[in-house]
């Protein structure tokens, strides 16, 4: 995240408590708390004028937000990630939800495929969420690969590896992308793919971006020097090369590097969105929550991810159980399911082989 978080200590008693309770009514009703409903529920009774004031304090750091003129507030991307780090307490899981989840494991004769996507869809179901499991990961060279578009926020990755085994895979493809750009991104990947495992393959493209964008820079720099072009907001995150006189372009030369560094760009861009289609494929994250625009992959508005990896018998982690959500989740009660599921996968995992 590019904002520091502001810690928990450095709320006075009052204000953390304001705080605490704006975001558990938020995450409770998905409505603005008002002043007027906090000073019912204050231990320490002060006016409503009061507690507008910690209120104001708490929007000026960042933590709160005011979505309506004169209503009442809600917590910000920053203030829900100091909210999960600081206050929030985890319940214990609830006896049905695990009864739900176990239920899955019923029959001894389903393959690890078959009971992981009962697994998914009993988590889904009980958490209200969409429930995501990514598969302990294959590690042989790769032969083929595909996208398959399913929908507006969901594609299928189809991983062919070298020793015949096949790997299907759901998941969010990052924002903008459509089947022709997907059938490029599977082109350009099947054109190096051979003989490299997915982490090979992630690190081939990482040195072609890499080259490309050195490719990018120094022609760049030859069209500032001859004042075809000015770096605008040079050295900052919107720092972008701006054109000056397309039409007067005093040579032939000057449109033809203009044009590779449009293809360039369009290139690079093309190449980080694969890196992010493998990414999913390839790395375990910790035991995490990521709030809104923390994860670019699941930065759809309103959007928060609750991640637990799984191991195998050996103690290695070999995937990830979580479950995708608005921002205005029931930690508590969530993180303790997936933590729950991510543990039962890797029995799983390691009872089966």
């Amino acid at each position: 995240m590019a904002e520091q978080t502001p810690s928990i200590t450095e709320l006075n008693e009052r204000s953390r408590e304001v705080f605490r309770r704006v975001v558990e009514g938020y995450l409770d009703t998905g409505a603005p708390v008002g002043s007027r409903t906090l000073t019912r529920a204050l231990t320490e009774k002060v006016s409503a004028a009061t507690i507008r004031n910690v209120m104001q304090d708490l929007e000026f750091l960042g933590l709160l937000d005011s979505p309506h003129v004169s209503a009442g507030r809600v917590p910000t991307e920053l203030g829900l990630r100091m909210f999960v780090d600081g206050l929030l307490e985890v319940g214990e899981m609830d006896g049905q939800d695990r009864a739900r989840i176990d239920e899955t494991l019923g029959g001894n004769d389903q393959d690890v495929s078959t009971a992981l996507d009962r697994i998914g869809s009993a988590l889904s179901g009980v958490t209200h969420g969409a429930s995501l499991v990514l598969t302990p990961k294959h590690e042989a060279p790769i032969k083929h690969i595909d996208f398959v578009n399913l929908g507006p926020d969901r594609a299928l990755v189809v991983l062919v590896y070298a020793d015949g085994h096949v790997e299907n895979r759901v998941f969010t493809p990052p924002p903008g992308q459509t089947p022709s750009s997907m059938r490029e991104a599977a082109n350009f990947i099947n054109a190096i793919a051979e003989g490299r495992t997915l982490a090979e393959l992630s690190k081939a493209i990482a040195r072609e971006i890499d080259k490309r964008r050195q490719e990018i820079d120094s022609l760049a720099r030859e069209l500032v020097e001859s004042g075809a072009a000015i770096w605008e907001n040079p050295g900052e995150s919107s720092e972008r090369l701006i054109v000056r006189g397309r039409g007067n372009l005093i040579s032939d030369q000057d449109e033809t590097d203009l044009d590779r560094i449009r293809v360039l760009f369009d290139d690079l861009e093309r190449k980080q969105d694969i890196v992010d289609f493998l990414d999913l494929a390839e790395t375990g994250e910790g035991v995490r929550i990521f709030i809104g625009s923390e994860n670019k992959l699941f930065s759809l508005s309103g959007s928060s991810l609750v991640v637990s990896p799984y191991m195998n018998a050996d103690r290695k982690i070999v995937g990830a159980v979580g479950v995708i959500g608005p921002t205005r989740l029931n930690y508590g009660r969530i993180v303790p399911i997936v933590d729950y599921t991510a543990q039962l996968v890797g029995r799983l995992i390691s009872n089966r082989g």
